[in-house]
């Protein structure tokens, strides 16, 4: 895109910009049409040369900086400098410092972190957010994939894009089209508020992003614009900022939810989108100091190991300030949350549309922060409106703006607004959290990893936190693993006796105070059937800041092995929370949380898959590609490989077919593998034991079925995949491929199969389906008695490699070879297709079923391969061969090597897979120590006679009615002298000596007596004119 067009594009505003006036000539002068949108892109490159030394507590920057000279001194460190920030908080006490290191880097960061004041050594973060014009008609219905790989940038913490109204997209049924409503605070009621006198008055807002249009007409109190770019301006060039500002706090035009709240700006991002994580530390810093209420984050990236951002938000909350944050905008995929919002002591929001709908662009849930060994907390905690919302333009209009940038705002300018008007100690980050979720109005058709607890309501939260009473809370408030759709995805597949245990992660929210303690869990199982489950716990025993979680695992015993039915009970939490009045007072309670399954007797091992989630590595906190190479919008693999994000559509069609599902978190030699058909490798980055290889060859002596899709690798091509540090001119490369390969070939070379290290891509016909081959590798070697099927394909490596030396691109001329990618293979016999074979014919040993690209997995994908799974598990669980794969098999010869020309892929040299692998020594010296097996010690249960529970266990919270609420009534907080009015606000409300009662009978006798008249003139009407209609029937019928 040209810069006359990018700057005309910022002009108007990023997107579809409804202003009234100016919007026509807009339009015209831009060429901007419907059929376009922007889309922001982030990179974040480590500055290695920059580091973080974060200490124990807060000192003026004397003493830092004495702290750093005495530990680099005794080291022999002399080539460093103390970085000066130039921003309002220089002159304050601080907890950190941004140091520069010249030699001896890695012995200088040894030794601080040997400092007894310094707590954490991190590197410098930079963050670049650039703008991209896209034309969605030149998109396909998968979205936009860009050719080529990006070299410098990879997504990290940024703004969350806004994204162009789409409100009609998503399905194509039939539905009420619905008007876009002009003021956002109308349809959520804030306008009623407004007439009771609240108004957002005294509440401190801090909005984290591009600052504040100067002398803007739509707001009226701007208390403070702070700088921490350095560049010395505190206006919104990009208009970022203005808008967010304008959903919380605008008084005109498109109006605000809290008009008269005190606005901070934070001016955190340059013209030019450039951040940095040490500016947003000492900006926390500030808002800690200024005492900021309410702070919104329209930003959000995968990186929740950027420990000391982490660190600096739990701070924040420690300190009372209700943090909001976009969960993100990477929907319709799962497993896709950004940090903050997916913190616990976060509110995470996610948007909708007007119709109700989870918006297509809202990232799902569930966190990522557990797996392997656990599994993600629920998230987003709500959702509101964020398509179509009109907001403050740079220019004084207003635009209309997607996105869950949007959503997060609405959410924050809520808060300030209910904060206004309930008593101060009613308010916390606990209290609001817990306001919000209890009251959300749940949204059917869509699960918990969708929409939380709801879609927010203004009303029931206000009337909510006015009755507040200091509480803990749970999140969810149940578990039910047999309801459907909410509870997704555990309702989708029934507990039984021998499975990999299901794991539930609860979030503890402590409204009782900032720090506590769970001093006591218990599993009260109902009888007769609730004793056949067993539950083990696993929780944080210090609940801070106002937040902690709790695991709970559950198996069924062998009592419940030929069981088919329900079993209920419930688990007691009991939290003692410390008083902050400073007595010395602690506070306890006992929360219940009701527990609902089902159990069925075990199913045939044939029907039982493993997944194989242990080997799985990703993005944070090393540096691993994305599969498909021409993913240049999204490179890092950060989606967790886990069944219930990326590959949950295939997970659904798998158990579409009867097949059950569990996930392995251990090592594979603490698993009975024989109770398994399969298990699948998908995708695997990790490197494997030697015991768990010696595993494996048994099991599949005995009849385990192994099933691979791998991905590409090639050490030389990984050097072509890197990012560039323009600030330390450093080459980052990727720890390892698509997938890594020479582990896989160690793990299959007891059976003479091998993936080789090129890389190909195309589109081709398998079995009459299209498919597409989105960068994989390729079968490199194979038993001759196997069964191969081949596919033309282009050398997708050489390409990019030949194009970075030519630069011209010309290094590729688009040939296709002919490649092995699917292999099917009988361990112990010939391959072939045993269905009509007897018992005694089929081999017992188990067969091994080889594919070289696992993106078709994927969801999101062009083209998914789910079917080719389906085939290869009729191959490897019974030994049919689909007629499909039959017909398509390559003629047999000999094949044992080099089936095309390459070499077998060997590890790259001074990789860093060690640092992040759960397999190797972290010194790199080999394989660790093969971990113990352990399993959780299940809670004693304590049985209890209890009549079975309603159908459902959600809790009803009826909404408040909008004409029972009244003014504000509490100590230091009065009604305002006059209502505010801004245009499309509230009319007065009716006068408080009508009688309601009195109001309602005479509409109902008003009613009463006008159908009364209409039937009287109905009956009049026929007396007068029914004899003439019909007489004229009669006499039409005899003629």
């Amino acid at each position: 895109m040209g810069l006359s067009r990018l700057l005309c594009l910022l002009t108007i505003g990023y997107l579809n910009i409804w202003t009234s006036g100016v919007l026509g000539d807009s339009e015209s002068m831009c060429n901007a049409t419907v059929s376009s949108r922007v889309e922001y892109e982030f990179t974040s490159d480590v500055v290695s040369s920059e580091h973080i030394i974060t200490f124990k507590g807060y000192f003026p920057k004397k003493t830092r900086e004495n702290y750093i000279s005495a530990a680099l001194k005794n080291a022999g460190v002399s080539n460093w400098t103390v970085l000066h920030r130039n921003n309002p908080a220089k002159d304050y006490p601080s907890d950190f410092d941004v140091i520069s290191i010249g030699e001896h880097s890695k012995a200088a960061i040894e030794a601080l972190r040997e400092h007894p004041a310094v707590q954490r050594v991190t590197v410098q973060r930079q963050v670049h957010r650039t703008i991209k014009y896209i034309r969605e008609d030149d998109c396909g219905p998968s979205g936009c994939l860009y050719n080529g790989w990006r070299k410098n940038e990879y997504r990290a913490r940024g703004l969350n894009s806004f994204r162009q109204i789409r409100e009609n997209g998503g399905f194509s049924s039939r539905k009420l089209l619905r008007t876009v409503p002009r003021q956002i605070t109308s349809v959520l009621k804030a306008d009623l508020l407004w007439s009771l006198g609240v108004t957002g008055e005294g509440i401190k807002v801090a909005v984290f992003d591009t600052g504040l249009a100067r002398n803007h007409p739509h707001f009226g109190r701007v208390k403070e614009r702070t700088d921490w770019t350095g560049e010395n301006t505190l206006d919104d060039a990009l208009g970022h900022g203005t808008f967010v500002a304008g959903i919380i706090a605008s008084r005109a035009d498109c109006l605000g939810f809290a008009p008269d709240a005190d606005l901070h700006i934070f001016r955190v991002f340059t013209d030019n989108q450039v951040s940095y994580t040490s500016w947003f530390l000492d900006a926390f810093n500030y808002a800690i100091m200024k005492k900021i209420d309410v702070l919104n984050l329209s930003i959000g990236g995968p990186d929740f190991m950027d420990y000391p951002f982490v660190d600096k938000v739990w701070e924040l909350s420690a300190n009372k300030v209700i943090m909001v944050s976009a969960i993100g905008n990477d929907g319709p995929l799962y497993g896709t949350l950004n940090n903050p919002a997916d913190q616990m002591d976060v509110i995470g929001v996610g948007g909708i549309g007007f119709d109700d709908r989870i918006a297509k662009f809202s990232s799902r849930g569930m966190t990522t922060w557990e797996l392997p060994n656990g599994y993600g907390r629920m998230k987003p905690d709500i959702v509101t409106y964020g398509s179509g919302v009109r907001g403050s333009s740079v220019n004084g209009g207003c635009k209309s703006l997607s996105g869950t940038s949007v959503a997060s705002p609405v959410v924050a300018g809520a808060i300030a607004l209910l904060a206004s008007g309930v008593p101060r100690q009613n308010l916390s980050p606990a209290s609001v959290k817990q306001a919000l979720s209890v009251t959300a109005r749940r949204l059917p058709g869509f699960n918990m990893f969708e929409q939380g607890h709801g879609k927010l309501d203004l009303i029931s939260a206000y009337q909510f936190l006015r009755e507040y009473e200091p509480q803990a809370s749970l999140s969810p408030p149940y578990i039910d693993l047999t309801e459907c759709q909410y509870m997704w995805p555990y309702c989708t597949q029934p507990l039984f006796y021998s499975a990999q245990p299901t794991i539930v992660n609860v979030t503890v929210i402590n409204g009782l105070g900032v720090a506590g303690d769970v001093t006591k869990v218990s599993w009260h199982p109902h009888l007769p059937h609730g004793i056949m489950l067993s539950v083990s716990a696993d929780y944080s025993e210090v609940l801070w800041p106002w937040s902690g979680w709790l695991a709970l695992s559950f198996t069924v015993l062998e009592q419940g092995a030929k069981y088919d039915g329900i079993v209920e009970g419930h688990v007691n939490v009991t939290i003692e929370s410390h008083d902050e009045t400073g007595e010395g007072a602690t506070r306890n309670t006992t929360l219940m949380l009701p527990l609902r399954a089902r159990i069925i007797p075990v199913p045939v091992r044939e029907r039982r898959l493993l997944w194989d989630q242990y080997h799985s590595l990703r993005y944070p906190s090393g540096y691993f590609p994305r599969d498909d190479l021409k993913a240049k919008h999204d490179p890092l693999d950060w989606h967790a490989d886990h069944i219930h994000t990326n590959f949950r559509d295939m997970y659904r069609r798998l158990r579409e077919h009867g097949f059950y599902l569990e996930v392995m978190g251990t090592p594979l030699t603490c698993v009975n593998t024989s109770l398994y058909g399969a298990l699948l490798l998908v995708d695997p980055e990790d490197e494997y034991f030697p015991e768990e290889m010696a595993t494996l060859k048994k099991a599949v002596d005995s009849g385990l079925s192994l099933v691979v899709f791998a991905d590409w690798y090639n050490a030389s091509l990984l050097r072509h995949v890197n990012f560039y540090d323009e600030n330390t001119r450093q080459w980052w490369t990727p720890e390892t491929g698509g997938s890594n390969i020479p582990a896989l070939n160690d793990l299959l070379s007891m059976y003479q199969v091998a993936f080789g290290d090129r890389v190909f891509e195309g589109s081709f016909k398998l079995g009459g389906h299209r498919m597409y081959y989105a960068s994989g590798t390729h079968i490199h070697s194979f038993p001759e008695h196997g069964i191969l099927l081949t596919a033309k394909l282009t050398d997708q490596g050489q390409h990019i490699m030949s194009t970075e030396k030519n630069s011209g691109g010309g290094g590729s001329t688009g040939e296709t070879v002919d490649v092995p990618i699917l292999g099917l293979l009988q361990t112990d016999g010939e391959t072939r297709d045993y269905t009509n074979s007897t018992s005694d014919q089929v081999p017992k040993a188990g067969r091994i079923v080889v594919y070289g690209d696992s993106s078709c997995l994927e969801g999101g994908a062009a083209r998914s391969c789910h079917w080719l799974l389906l085939a290869g598990l009729q191959y490897a669980l019974v030994g049919h061969l689909p007629t499909s794969l039959k017909d398509a098999a390559a003629p047999r010869h000999h094949r044992d090597v080099h089936i095309i020309p390459s070499d077998l892929p060997k590890r790259a040299e001074g990789g860093r897979l060690h640092l992040y692998s759960r397999v190797l020594s972290k010194d790199g010296s080999g394989p660790r120590q093969l971990p113990e097996c352990v399993s959780e010690s299940p809670i004693p249960p304590k049985p209890v006679h209890t009549p079975p529970a309603a159908r459902t266990l959600a809790p009803r919270h009826q909404p408040t009615d909008p004409k029972s609420i009244s003014a504000p009534e509490v100590e230091g907080t009065e009604a305002a002298p006059r209502a505010w009015r801004g245009s499309g606000a509230a009319p007065s409300r009716p006068h408080q000596d009508t009688d309601p009662g009195d109001s309602t009978l005479m509409s109902r006798l008003l009613t009463f007596s006008a159908l009364m008249l209409i039937l009287y003139c109905c009956v009049i009407f026929w007396k007068r004119y029914g004899r003439r209609f019909r007489r004229r029937r009669i006499i039409s019928l005899a003629t």
